[in-house]
């Protein structure tokens, strides 16, 4: 079962952006589904690295609209990018040093952000990229 389910309500209406929030998604659940299988701490780290490996492709995506478009939110939201990769990177020394496994903490954190993030921040652009052809 998914940890996250994607509805249309996560639509940014902007097919690139939600095709690569939804492999974010994707990676949650991969991580939720080893977990349930006894098996997340084995792969966190993989993960984990393949969460931050992706995300920037993703930000870099948004970022490069942000200064294409003059979007008036950019610099608040690109805070938000560099607090998210910053928390990632956290959990990861953390887990490399033998200090974390995998929990709740992890899970709650990266479905907070990622469903306040899309809901939040990221509709915000939406109207913006729309505007300037992006569909």
């Amino acid at each position: 079962m998914a940890f996250i389910k994607w509805t249309d309500q996560f639509s940014v209406g902007i097919v690139e952006i939600d095709n690569q929030h939804k492999v974010l998604v994707k990676l949650i659940n991969k991580l939720f589904d080893a977990m349930a299988d006894g098996q997340a701490n084995i792969i966190l780290n993989e993960i984990l690295n393949e969460m931050a490996r992706y995300t920037q492709v993703h930000f870099a995506t948004e970022e490069k609209c942000f200064a294409a478009f003059n979007y008036e939110g950019s610099e608040a939201h690109i805070d938000e990018h560099q607090q998210f990769i910053d928390t990632v990177m956290k959990f990861k020394t953390r887990f490399e040093a033998g200090n974390i496994v995998l929990s709740f903490e992890v899970f709650k954190f990266l479905k907070s952000w990622l469903v306040n993030h899309i809901q939040g921040s990221d509709k915000k652009y939406s109207e913006c990229f729309i505007a300037n052809g992006l569909k």
